[in-house]
């Protein structure tokens, strides 16, 4: 994730990753699943493992780590997520790439055929309420972020199957690699998550 974000700024950025899980032990962080669709999250350890966990759950643990923020006087604070995090209590600058994702959307897209990648199935089975607006019609894919390329490759050709307009990579774990191999597969435009809001980033700091 430091280096698809680093790959955005400019040199000389500092850049520090803290997790909303940080000090868990993984047993604590199984006693967190979520609840329902609407709840899950998708998130990679760093031994790899891929866990489902609560929304609820980051939340209270995310505004204690923006509260530390705050006091350490850290310049800009990006969400690394793309979910919608109603009972965050950001201040100052902190970046939630779902507001910059949609608002991408809507800029580009005003109508025509959305096409979105999900980690997980049950955020796939609720991404229309999550993208849909009047006149763009949304298609999904599930495609869990770490997959080997013969898995995207599936996805990807399912996706262009698909035909949409434009293609977004909605989770922060897909990576540039992910999109030059959807790219293969479909000729049109693809946004990833994470070099999207990388981008504001970019212009906060520099």
């Amino acid at each position: 994730m430091e280096a698809e974000v680093a790959a955005v700024l400019s040199p000389g950025i500092t850049i520090e990753l803290r997790g909303a899980l940080d000090g868990m032990s993984r047993d604590e962080i199984d006693l967190i699943p979520p609840v329902d669709g609407a709840d899950a999250l998708f998130t990679l350890l760093p031994n790899g493992d891929n866990v489902r966990i609560s929304k609820k759950a980051v939340e209270g643990r995310a505004n204690a780590q923006l509260a530390k923020f705050r006091h350490e006087g850290i310049d800009v604070v990006m969400l690394a997520c793309t979910g919608k995090f109603p009972n965050l209590t950001p201040e100052g600058l902190v970046i939630l790439p779902s507001a910059v994702l949609h608002k991408m959307v809507e800029a580009v897209l005003p109508k025509g055929r959305l096409g979105v990648f999900s980690p997980l199935a049950e955020q796939t089975a609720l991404i229309a309420g999550k993208w849909q607006r009047e006149g763009v019609e949304v298609v999904g894919v599930t495609l869990q972020p770490g997959s080997d390329d013969a898995v995207v490759d599936a996805a990807a050709r399912e996706m262009s199957a698909k035909t949409p307009d434009l293609v977004v990579l909605d989770c922060m774990s897909y990576t540039s690699a992910n999109k030059a191999r959807v790219r293969r597969h479909y000729a049109g435009p693809v946004i990833l998550s994470i070099a999207a809001a990388a981008r504001v980033v970019e212009e906060l700091v520099s």
